[in-house]
């Protein structure tokens, strides 16, 4: 068992005293260092007192039933650097601190900027060499995990919250980690669905992992977010995985899906030699740049009668031509945000750079973490609607009119 240092908590003319002293920064610094443990130890002696009802020495004590028992021992992390204060003890063990929680050694302040580090992709050995650099705090990589895992609860609300009962524009993509499981490495996916809101703004209605990407899987998280809220997608934008519209319609029977133009310009420039590259790739661009679906057939026959010798290339462009032309049905405001899943991707990139950190992932779990404290950090930036958003909204209402409450009302 230790004994109590006594610490006293400053008298006004020592704190006085001590303030006329100050001369830099460093020096205020320290100062508020050199008093953290007092303040704290006091408040801690301060909630016992509170708890047992009587002051230390008061008679009263040898007949409450209940008595001071010694201190423990414990350093705190905080904002001020280590601090080593004494847990006071009650002799029936009922006494809970609230100042200083059982078994919590990290301050809030500190665990925060854990986890606003860890959401920036930081490693573990840099937020200690940080953290020790700036405050003398050493925090180990299981303390890291240990912070980390309190936003656990968050994920799993966030995951579950009620959403919008419309989305007027939805985009679809996954990306690919490295996540251990069952003492092996396999690749997995996570699947993440960026909508558009009606009042034009960005928001990520959720994140799930599971095996390698498939329709299967996507139709699972849309059956989710519909038991979650949402009645209706007007459009939805994907990549050109196979079965994609089918999982959608399978759902929401009454969405229009838009095929990324920018992933099948990409997908058929892949197989063509490089001195035609350029050539090829301006050709393509006069599809997806006409003025009309008419104009952009036409200049899609061109590029067969220009490049005879990529025809197996461009074939998959007439099979799916349904999916890919149909932003040509709507005005150039509404063209610009449907032909391409460029949003969704923009943010993908930026998952990717909080965590290139990390090249395999532990579990399923940890790699969830990371990105909801990813989002949640993008989230953040996310304060202006869409340009224009007022005029596409009327466009939107006046191709889908029968939604045209949700869209305004919203």
């Amino acid at each position: 068992m230790t004994t109590s240092k006594n610490y006293q908590p400053l008298s006004f003319e020592e704190y006085n005293e001590k303030v006329k002293n100050l001369r830099t920064a460093d020096d205020a610094t320290a100062f508020l260092k050199d008093l953290i443990a007092p303040v704290l130890q006091s408040m801690l002696e301060a909630e016992l007192t509170d708890h047992l009802g009587y002051d230390k020495h008061d008679p009263r004590g040898r007949k409450s039933g209940n008595n001071r028992n010694g201190h423990s021992t414990k350093t705190m992390r905080t904002d001020f650097g280590p601090a080593p204060i004494e847990i006071p003890r009650d002799r029936n063990g009922t006494f809970e601190p609230r100042v200083v929680p059982k078994y919590e050694t990290v301050q809030p302040g500190v665990e925060e900027k854990v986890i606003a580090m860890y959401a920036k992709g930081m490693t573990t050995r840099d937020i200690n060499e940080y953290l020790f650099d700036i405050y003398g705090i050493d925090v180990s990589a299981s303390m890291v995990s240990t912070i980390t895992d309190k936003v656990l609860p968050l994920v799993r609300e966030w995951q579950t919250r009620p959403l919008a009962a419309l989305y007027p524009i939805l985009y679809l993509d996954g990306v690919h980690f490295k996540v251990r499981q069952d003492g092996r490495i396999i690749t997995k996916c996570a699947y993440i669905i960026l909508g558009i809101n009606a009042s034009g703004s960005k928001e990520i209605l959720g994140i799930w992992v599971g095996e390698e990407e498939g329709a299967k899987f996507w139709m699972k998280t849309l059956d989710e977010i519909k038991q979650r809220g949402v009645q209706d997608i007007l459009i939805a934008c994907t990549d050109g995985l196979s079965g994609f519209d089918e999982a959608i319609r399978a759902i929401f029977p009454e969405a229009r899906i838009q095929q990324c133009i920018v992933h099948q310009v990409r997908n058929t420039l892949k197989f063509i030699p490089h001195k035609n590259k350029k050539a090829m790739a301006k050709a393509l661009k006069k599809i997806y740049t006409a003025p009309t679906e008419k104009d952009g057939l036409l200049a899609f026959d061109e590029a067969k009668t220009a490049f005879p010798e990529y025809a197996i290339y461009l074939k998959s462009w007439e099979t799916k031509w349904p999916l890919l032309s149909l932003f040509f049905e709507y005005p150039m405001e509404i063209r610009r945000i449907i032909y391409t899943t460029n949003a969704i991707e923009g943010l993908n990139r930026q998952f990717r750079k909080v965590t290139k950190t990390t090249s395999i992932f532990p579990h399923d779990e940890a790699l969830t973490k990371l990105l909801f404290l990813a989002a949640r950090d993008i989230a953040k930036k996310w304060t202006v609607s869409i340009y224009n958003w007022g005029t596409i909204v009327a466009e939107l209402a006046a191709f889908f009119p029968e939604k045209a409450s949700l869209l305004i009302d919203a």
